[in-house]
């Protein structure tokens, strides 16, 4: 299968140590993955941010990227991104009157998947460390961040691939469905209630007794992290790709900084 990695912006720019992982992982599968030229953001901030006008080149932008390229299915490492395709694309387009490209948004939305979307439902993973070969000797909890929760309603595929990770201790995340406070621009807005969310968020990840907390959504992952080092707190974060792509002889190294070491696998990328 050819499969279109649509990165997003915080990935692309901040963690492309994430999409690189999610590469490893569909191409350990026996797949090819493309990379379809022109991509940008999802129009996820100007959309949350009231500014549909401007947010209409945006989707304009994917549609025409997502529309040109040849591929079978395509792929986000993150459930807010993959959400706003499908839940706000087609809206600015109608909103701007072009109908036509709203339903050319709506087509490319639903030919994309969350990253655990499509490894559960469309290639059939159900045993990370049979089938991926992934490796993982630590405590984890996970956060499965708003989007991915109540928009694409992923329910346990996320958590079941991670029980099924080789070596893993995973732990129940108390109080899981409660936003970590990112919420994209809401962060920026309203800082003090953010952080304060965020800090609660914190304490769940502690009570949890896991000193990693992983999730699908980089922003939730950053904002996270970002608290959890002024608090100075012995917490790190890790995307769930990241986790996924690790094995035993390309382990994810988390006692410094949290990347994959670089083997003959994925290194000419």
């Amino acid at each position: 299968m050819k499969i279109a990695l649509f990165a997003t912006c915080i990935v692309d720019a901040m963690y492309p140590r994430v999409a690189l992982a999610t590469v490893r992982i569909l191409e350990r599968l026996g797949h090819e993955v493309v990379f379809p030229e022109g991509q940008g953001c999802c129009s996820q901030m100007h959309v949350n941010s009231g500014y549909l006008s401007d947010a209409l080149p945006v989707v304009r932008n994917h549609v025409r990227a997502f529309t040109e390229a040849d591929y079978d299915v395509a792929v986000a490492p993150s459930g807010s991104c993959v959400a706003s395709l499908g839940h706000q694309q087609p809206m600015v387009a109608r909103a701007g009157g072009d109908k036509k490209l709203a339903k050319r948004a709506a087509e490319v939305a639903d030919n994309t998947y969350e990253l655990t979307q499509l490894l559960t439902d469309v290639l059939g993973v159900t045993d990370a460390a049979e089938q991926l070969g992934s490796w993982f000797p630590h405590t984890v909890t996970y956060h499965p961040s708003c989007h991915g929760l109540r928009l694409l309603r992923l329910g346990d595929r996320p958590s079941g691939l991670l029980r099924s990770v080789g070596g893993i201790d995973y732990r129940e995340l108390p109080n899981a469905e409660e936003c970590c406070g990112f919420g994209g621009t809401f962060s920026f807005k309203n800082p003090d209630v953010s952080a304060a969310m965020a800090v609660e968020k914190i304490e769940n990840i502690e009570a949890s007794g896991a000193p990693l907390c992983t999730g699908g959504d980089a922003s939730c992952l950053l904002h996270l992290g970002g608290v959890m080092s002024q608090r100075d707190v012995d917490l790190r974060t890790v995307h769930l790709a990241e986790i996924l792509a690790s094995t035993k002889d390309n382990p994810l190294e988390v006692d410094g900084p949290v990347e994959l070491s670089i083997t003959t696998e994925g290194a000419s990328r």
